[in-house]
């Protein structure tokens, strides 16, 4: 047999393996890299692989390690798991609730409502689910909410979190895409291709973000018209003459968090790591004194600070390798100086609160085990696509995208179709990491955006928390479900759900510009 022919069977018998035994529930890591291990030394021994391929990874090893944009995701995931385990999330529901009760359908409104804040805060969609499970499933079940419609409201606003900036899904993505990028247009001869950043992946995704969450809403609205007693209005709103002050205190302190952090990366003041930094350091003075009214005080001077170092920074230059300075501008930099004093006491004193309730450690705890989880299924996928092309496998698949009928729409479309029929059984995390450094070069070497495919592969995505029988989602709620929701009950709610996304999907095929349009606008 041809060795050429023989790779290429090889590398397919190693995608379909790795798959099998990630549907078998082996770690992740260990399977995509002991498979591609396994099979290199497979390959070696029938001529097919020359294992000086290996010799590639430290160099990939060491570009995660001073890889900075990868910092952002511990950082988010801190910034999600502090305001989640400081009971943030559960103020916001019951004051939602009460703010949208009267309304048919006014109960899931608020939980749509509260996954998009939470979303744009925290991005972390275990967190966001089991939080809404435990607090809003009850609430709309005693009011008369049907069992389907109450699960899908809450799953899939809980998914929020992976295609609403700031998004862990985008940061991995928008690493990926821009490795992918560069690749496809060397091999069109471009060596200088235009770059593409986390920045334009956040831009792109905060309209079909935007549009998926009208659309949640939409549905809550039409079924509350078409099967009025399957969501109806709360009779009865407690505390509703203290309601605006209410509103004004557990919503405002959020949403000046996701302002600050979105914010600053869209208007391209920060970094998406610097920025991250800034959403950690803001989720630890909101903790603060959600846990201990006492220190507002220092808060309030922290979050003071903050904006008015915004504000100098912004408007004198602060630069001090200068032979002259001009007295205005070292003035405003002792001004800036003071200003970070006051934000490192209010800081301290927030870290000390949070660290005698307990809930740094656990946070911090939490933290740890999810970065090490996803830069270890990183350094595992590099083994797996680095065999994976050494063994021709990446011939097959440009042959296969490059011959589909319809030209760059046949060929996105099949690869939606894997993404979404993987999303059955494997994480976003896997499909990322294995499927999308495969075919994302050749894709993009047909002149698409990158940044439109980048919002197409999250979207699909998204899908892969909904879809039975292993989507995360659906394992996150019913472990906190009450004993009268069965898992049939999870399943159907999830159907017209599941539905939306694939039309959203094909609204941001039918019109690119719903993720072109404000990366061309900021940027």
């Amino acid at each position: 047999m041809d060795p050429a022919v023989l790779g290429e069977i090889l590398s397919l018998i190693m995608f379909a393996a790795a798959c099998g035994l990630l549907i078998l529930g082996y770690p992740v890591a260990l399977t995509l890299a002991g498979s591609g291990l396994l099979f290199a030394f497979a390959g070696w021994l029938f001529g097919v692989f020359d294992l000086s391929f290996l010799g590639g990874l430290p160099s990939r090893y060491f570009g995660v390690m001073v890889n900075e944009l990868l910092v952002a995701v511990p950082l988010f995931v801190f910034m999600g798991v502090m305001l989640e385990r400081s009971k943030i999330a559960e103020e916001l529901l019951q004051t939602m609730g009460l703010l949208f009760g009267r309304l048919r359908g006014g109960l899931g409104l608020s939980v749509i409502f509260v996954g998009m804040l939470l979303a744009a805060s925290t991005g972390i969609v275990g967190a966001t689910v089991v939080t809404m499970g435990l607090l809003s499933l009850p609430a709309m079940l005693k009011v008369g909410y049907s069992k389907p419609l109450s699960c899908g409201i809450i799953c899939a606003s809980g998914t929020l979190g992976q295609i609403i900036p700031p998004s862990i899904v985008l940061v991995l993505l928008g690493d990926i895409l821009q490795g992918a990028n560069t690749q496809a247009q060397l091999a069109k001869g471009n060596f200088a291709p235009d770059p593409v950043s986390v920045v334009d992946l956040f831009a792109g995704a905060f309209l079909p973000g935007m549009m998926l969450v009208g659309l949640y809403m939409l549905w809550v609205l039409l079924m509350g018209l078409l099967r009025p007693r399957s969501c109806p209005p709360v009779e009865r709103l407690e505390g509703r003459e203290r309601l605006g002050s209410r509103v004004v205190r557990v919503l405002v302190p959020p949403l000046i968090l996701i302002v600050a952090v979105l914010g600053s990366i869209l208007l391209g003041i920060a970094t998406p790591t610097e920025s991250a930094a800034v959403g950690s350091v803001g989720a630890m003075l909101l903790a603060a004194q959600r846990i201990d009214r006492s220190v507002r005080r220092p808060v309030l001077l922290a979050g003071s600070a903050v904006v008015g170092l915004v504000l100098v920074t912004g408007t004198f230059d602060l630069r001090m390798q200068r032979v002259v300075i001009p007295t205005g501008d070292l003035i405003a930099a002792l001004v800036a100086g003071g200003f970070c004093v006051v934000l490192l006491w209010g800081l301290v004193v927030s870290l000390d609160r949070i660290y005698r309730s307990g809930i740094l450690t656990d946070v911090m705890r939490s933290t740890m085990q999810i970065s090490c989880m996803v830069f270890l299924i990183l350094l595992g996928a590099s083994v797996f696509s680095l065999v994976f092309r050494g063994l021709g496998g990446e011939r097959i698949v440009a042959d296969v995208l490059n011959t589909m009928p319809g030209g760059m729409f046949g060929a996105v479309l099949l690869v939606m179709a894997v993404m979404f029929v993987m999303g059955f059984f494997l994480d976003f995390i896997e499909i990322v990491f294995v499927v999308v450094p495969i075919v994302g070069p050749i894709l993009l070497q047909m002149d698409m955006s990158p940044v439109w495919l980048g919002v197409m592969i999250a979207v699909n995505l998204q899908t892969s928390f909904l879809t039975p029988p292993f989507g995360f989602a659906l394992f996150y709620l019913r472990g906190v479900a009450p004993p009268g929701i069965g898992t049939m009950d999870i399943y159907r709610g999830i159907v017209p759900f599941v539905a939306i996304q694939v039309i959203g999907l094909f609204l941001i095929a039918a019109f690119p510009a719903l993720a072109t349009w404000l990366p061309k606008v900021l940027f």
